[in-house]
């Protein structure tokens, strides 16, 4: 069997050397997707053929493994969308389409490859920690790539926050060790899909190809290594897709396939971003259509996924991608906005295929009814189960800030993070919930606790002791800091990273005091967490906040973990024995953080302002 990275050398050399015989004066330019496989559960295909004319040529296929079901004209002559079956007896090879036009002939070879067993698209779950990197600025492994002659956005300026800094996929692989040392189970990038945009294109969110990396963060093969390398440290690898939209500049928006490829308007219309539309039994159908179909920016197209072909186009990509580099799971962006029957459909064609396979998705909306709703399910009212399995928990987010940063009333402080998850009863998998604190488009959380250190320890500690799957944010267990005033702030260099750089925040060395403390934090937490069931997959038990401390369980038949918060800017006490629910055989509690166990005298527990106490209890 070939390694993975030498089976995808052979598509380009299918694409290059073997593709095509220029019989006609025309060209076939494209095949996509690149190549299939035999044994796929579902053994239908859609091959996207592209080259000057070729609509209208006709089909053949030499192979009794593959069977020509129809030839797809569209309205552009450039395009074919050939259905074909791939029989349960195909052995892998290749197969020659010939194209026809009169006498005159071209062929074009297509790959069918043996699936690889090494491909478990084993999902993710509560008992990873995803991290969170944009590849542009994170390390910079190959500074040969730092600029592609002929792309579009030529610039590498890293005093600017718009332009290209040069950070890779083999910059990432460099720091694998350190962020395995931090406790780090899953790695998720930013999209990694070239974005041959004409500026800003270093945040990946408007791919101009489908089947490729960007090679200013490297090739396929690069990507597929990156996968290996985290699997041989049995950690996990997220691919972020983005079926909403895709770049102006993308080769099936430069020459659409058809009218309906994109959704557009008469004149350009922006989405609403008013997610409540969708789910408003009171909603305008206007409003609805302009949300969901409105385009997020005007230099990203939104696709109009209710087209069967775009179905496809996207569907069987995303599978591409998981065979091609044993990818774990998915995050989804701007969930809200793709259309929801499709999204079922795409759902069930991929876990067709790989039973085990997870994804969460972007929900940046406001209110838990809003989040639950995307999560499909009569429970909340929704017509198309759309069998989404988690989101990016926004309502958690906005409710540890306000806990640390308000004063504790009816509804607000403390009472706000116990209010949001009892209200969990509205998700049909709340601990598939992804947890975080900041990402790439939210403020840094240090900066949003105002730098003050124990504020942001006792984040972090709820983030790792809480429900759910914990996500952190590159350089957020070095303090790093700043607010979305732009967006770029929030995307700076992650020092040591790059060549140059005075200092080098991957070693304890270069960081300062602080970094040190909160990085020990950071990986004491993670690495408990990493270690005991307890805080992956226990039971919850919170009791209501009271004096503005917060209490809450995380439990199973072997242990019990107790966290304590206080969300005072003053020192509390709290009597354990309010808890006896949970505690009442308790000997003694073993501070995680401190490596400390003490029987509190009095039953009586002390804790410092916004101090958060993570204690192991011992029967």
């Amino acid at each position: 069997m070939f390694k993975r990275n030498k089976k995808i050398t052979t598509v380009f050399v299918a694409l290059t050397v073997l593709g095509w015989s220029p019989l006609m004066g025309q060209s076939i330019q494209r095949v996509e997707p690149l190549n299939w496989w035999v044994g796929m559960e579902n053994p239908t295909l859609q091959l996207v053929v592209y080259g000057p004319q070729i609509g209208k040529s006709e089909v053949q296929v030499e192979d009794k493994g593959i069977e020509l079901v129809k030839v797809n004209r569209v309205e552009n002559p450039n395009y074919l969308f050939l259905d074909v079956k791939v029989a349960a007896s195909a052995k892998p090879g290749w197969s020659t389409f010939t194209f026809s036009q009169g006498k005159k002939k071209l062929t074009y070879r297509y790959e069918l490859k043996q699936r690889d067993q090494e491909v478990k698209a084993q999902g993710v779950n509560s008992a990873d920690l995803i991290y969170l990197i944009m590849p542009d600025r994170f390390a910079n492994g190959n500074k040969g790539n730092d600029q592609v002659k002929g792309m579009l956005d030529m610039s590498l300026n890293r005093d600017s926050m718009y332009l290209r800094h040069g950070g890779d996929l083999e910059g990432i692989i460099g720091k694998l060790d350190y962020l395995q040392d931090l406790g780090v189970t899953s790695l998720w990038l930013t999209p990694v899909l070239t974005n041959d945009m004409p500026q800003a294109s270093y945040h990946g969110y408007a791919n101009t190809e489908t089947y490729h990396i960007d090679p200013r963060f490297g090739s396929n093969d690069t990507y597929v290594q990156l996968g290996e390398q985290l699997h041989k440290r049995q950690m996990k690898l997220i691919f972020d897709v983005v079926p909403n939209h895709i770049g102006s500049y993308h080769w099936t928006v430069k020459d659409k396939p058809m009218a309906d490829w994109l959704n557009e308007w008469p004149t350009y219309t922006q989405t609403s971003y008013k997610d409540q539309t969708v789910f408003d039994p009171y909603a305008s159908a206007d409003d609805k259509k302009k949300m969901v179909k409105g385009w997020f920016v005007p230099t990203m197209p939104d696709m109009n996924e209710q087209n069967p072909y775009v179905q496809n186009y996207l569907t069987q990509s995303h599978i591409w991608w998981i065979e091609t580099a044993a990818i774990d799971g998915f995050r989804i962006d701007t969930y809200p906005y793709n259309d929801l029957d499709f999204m079922a459909k795409w759902t069930d064609r991929i876990l067709q295929e790989y039973p085990k396979f997870t994804f969460f998705g972007e929900t940046w909306v406001h209110g838990v009814g809003n989040q639950a709703y995307f999560l499909g399910g009569k429970r909340v009212g929704q017509d198309v189960d759309s069998k989404l399995m988690g989101v990016t928990d926004f309502q958690l987010n906005y409710a540890i800030g306000d806990a640390l940063n308000q004063k504790t009333e009816w509804t607000a402080g403390a009472n706000k993070l116990y209010s949001t998850l009892a209200s969990d009863f509205l998700y049909p998998r709340p601990e598939q919930n992804v947890l975080f604190l900041d990402n790439h488009d939210k403020d840094r959380f240090f900066s949003v606790v105002g730098e003050n250190v124990q504020k942001y320890k006792s984040a972090m500690a709820w983030l790792m002791t809480t429900r759910g799957i914990p996500q952190l944010y590159y350089g957020a267990e070095i303090l790093m800091k700043n607010f979305s005033n732009p967006d770029g702030l929030l995307r700076e260099d992650f020092q040591g990273g790059f060549a140059g750089d005075k200092l080098n925040k991957f070693t304890a060395v270069g960081r300062t005091k602080a970094e040190q403390d909160m990085w020990t934090f950071v990986q004491t937490l993670a690495n408990y967490r990493k270690q005991h069931a307890v805080l992956q997959t226990g039971k919850t038990m919170q009791y209501v906040p009271e004096d503005g401390v917060y209490v809450y369980f995380r439990y199973n038949e072997q242990q019990t973990v107790m966290v304590v918060m206080n969300c005072n800017d003053s020192t509390k006490e709290i009597k354990l024995d309010r808890f006896k629910e949970r505690n009442s055989r308790v000997r003694s509690y073993v501070d995680i953080i401190q490596k400390q166990e003490t029987t509190p005298a009095d039953n009586t527990l002390k804790l410092e302002a916004y101090e958060t106490k993570v204690l192991e209890l011992k029967f």
